[in-house]
């Protein structure tokens, strides 16, 4: 009997070969595009990021005294105000800061924090404690699940993952749909429809996950390609840097202006765990993160989109106050979280982090993570945090007032 980890990692093969005729791309493009939709894109930082040496507290003189090797220079940082900056890497996310679209909320993490990566890459995804849980369904599948449920029917493609690896669980769902790709060449079908269905139907086992779920998903891919074979590939307006965190939001900005009904986009940079040498690395990801960032909503806006989109970027965990004997930085806890876009509340959102006030080493919590989910759900994407958290949390203000 098929398992539903092999039913899960199926639906999101990246290749997308077809398992069944193109004309079910109508069946999923009869939704019809919502042209004001909203979307939410999610950039997960994998590793742990020092959130520390990210959005610093220059004015802090416990910073130096923690940092001896690691502590970044005041005249190099890019300053957000009397104590706080952002890394010298971060130029283009100071310039997002600076437009009001860009927006840092400090201190996030959870109760009672684990600093393993899985563990806590598994509570961050599906907002869940319960390890049994963690194999199951993740935040944005069930928020989407609840979407469908009370949309009055399907769309193509309610979440995409934009990526190599296999789908996130924070995008496994029981009703919705997510598709996976890695470059904008596997939105093409390219083997004959008609003999990957025969070979479908000849082999026992692969039938029987060919489900509602991965017909949907195939069909959403049939649609994408459709799309650009109609309409041409959507060129960017924005330079992006040629990295993979790059090019993987260029191919969100390519979706989302060739028209896709995706309402999740989800994608990953990792490097972020940076035990030794820490210096050069952490400078290389930020310098990446924040271009690609930036090049993405300044792409938005050139197309008339950037009122539909928000951000998001997170990690797993921060890193520990002090620095190590290797030039790094170990496991942490709390850590900043970015929302960007045109949307969000610029600012910083949060108290400045307290090194003088330590819980056994590390920085203390402020927010906790959920806290975030829920303004995001309920204030922006419009659906119920209650019914995808399990319990109500006091909600941040991460959006623009209009919005609420």
């Amino acid at each position: 009997m098929l398992s539903r980890r092999r039913f899960l990692q199926a639906s999101s093969l990246v290749s997308l070969s077809p398992l069944l005729p193109s004309i079910l791309s109508n069946t999923a493009r009869a939704a019809g595009a919502d042209a004001d939709a909203k979307v939410l894109v999610v950039i997960q930082l994998d590793g742990g990021n020092d959130g520390l040496n990210t959005v610093v507290p220059y004015a802090d003189d416990a910073y130096g005294r923690a940092r001896d090797k690691l502590r970044l220079e005041t005249a190099e940082l890019h300053k957000l105000d009397d104590h706080m900056a952002l890394h010298r890497a971060m130029k283009a996310a100071k310039e997002l800061y600076d437009e009001g679209r860009l927006c840092i909320v400090q201190g996030v993490g959870y109760p009672n924090p684990d600093r393993s990566h899985f563990r806590s890459m598994k509570i961050w995804q599906t907002a869940s404690f319960d390890d049994a849980a963690h194999d199951a369904y993740g935040w944005l599948g069930k928020a989407l699940d609840w979407r469908t449920q009370h949309a009055g029917g399907r769309r193509a493609a309610d979440a995409i993952y934009v990526g190599e690896d296999q789908t996130p669980v924070a995008l496994w769902g029981r009703r919705s749909s997510a598709t996976a790709l890695a470059q904008a060449d596997d939105l093409h079908l390219t083997l004959d429809p008609v003999a990957g269905a025969e070979r479908a139907a000849a082999d026992d086992t692969l039938a029987q996950f060919v489900s509602r779920e991965v017909l949907s998903a195939y069909a959403a891919a049939d649609e994408f390609a459709e799309q650009q074979r109609t309409r041409g590939r959507a060129s960017a307006k924005s330079e992006y840097p040629d990295t993979q965190l790059g090019n993987h939001l260029k191919l969100v900005s390519e979706l989302l202006k060739s028209g896709s009904e995706g309402r999740v986009f989800y994608t990953s940079q990792s490097g972020y765990d940076t035990h030794s040498v820490q210096a050069y690395t952490h400078y290389r990801l930020l310098r990446d993160f924040s271009a690609a960032t930036k090049a993405f909503l300044d792409d938005m806006k050139a197309a008339g989109l950037d009122d539909r989109v928000v951000l998001m970027a997170f990690s797993e965990f921060g890193r520990r106050v002090a620095e190590n004997d290797s030039q790094g930085t170990d496991h942490g806890t709390a850590g900043p979280v970015f929302l960007a876009g045109a949307p969000v509340a610029g600012g910083l959102v949060g108290s400045a982090p307290d090194l003088t006030q330590l819980e056994d080493g590390d920085l203390k919590m402020q927010i906790d993570f959920r806290q975030v989910y829920a303004a995001l759900l309920d204030d922006w994407l419009e659906i119920d945090s209650r019914a995808v958290l399990g319990q109500s949390f006091e909600k941040p203000r991460v959006l623009s007032k209009s919005l609420s």
